[in-house]
């Protein structure tokens, strides 16, 4: 499935080559990744090969985030468990890169993903996850309407370490109560 999906300042489209470069610099800064499961020994090559192993899987879709302007690449969007029958997915991983959080950038990215989700492929439920302690992501995702739905102890591993994730989801009456 090929995605492409505006917003008034975004482009959301699927992963090029050109843009592996971008999320293996974003993906060792440790501001940046602190809340993410992603080693501190990734490497570039670490980054092309998890791409292809995602583009050679029917069940994920790895999005990049552009700036509608210039194409620029500003994030990433990695998702999985695309269930059809149950109408499901999973945003496993959502970053704006290149210091540019805080911006809006990640809202108006998720806020477009779901119109997309909700009301262009009749989804039925999205879920997404994110570290214990990791309050900006969960002020972010209840002010977009994803609903608490209780934790996944030690349910990922980063550099040997073990780390809670909490579950969230948002259902599509849920969002068109909000969205309309």
């Amino acid at each position: 499935m090929s995605v492409k999906i505006e917003t008034e300042n975004l482009i959301i489209r699927d992963v090029c080559f050109g843009d592996y470069k971008y999320f293996a610099e974003w993906e060792v800064d440790p501001d940046m990744t602190r809340y993410f499961s992603l080693d501190a020994d990734r490497t570039y090559e670490d980054v092309v090969t998890e791409g292809f192993e995602f583009k050679a899987d029917k069940g994920v879709l790895d999005l990049t985030i552009t700036r509608k302007a210039d194409g620029e690449p500003l994030g990433r969007i990695i998702i999985t468990r695309i269930d059809r029958h149950s109408r499901s997915l999973d945003v496993t991983k959502i970053y704006v890169g290149g210091g540019r959080r805080g911006t809006g950038i990640g809202t108006e990215s998720l806020l477009g993903l779901m119109k997309y989700l909700f009301e262009e492929k009749g989804l039925q439920r999205v879920t997404l996850d994110y570290y214990t302690g990791n309050t900006r992501a969960a002020d972010l995702y209840r002010k977009l309407g994803f609903v608490d739905e209780g934790v996944a102890r030690n349910a990922t591993c980063k550099d040997g370490k073990f780390y809670d994730l909490n579950l969230m989801s948002i259902l599509r009456d849920e969002y068109f109560a909000i969205y309309g």
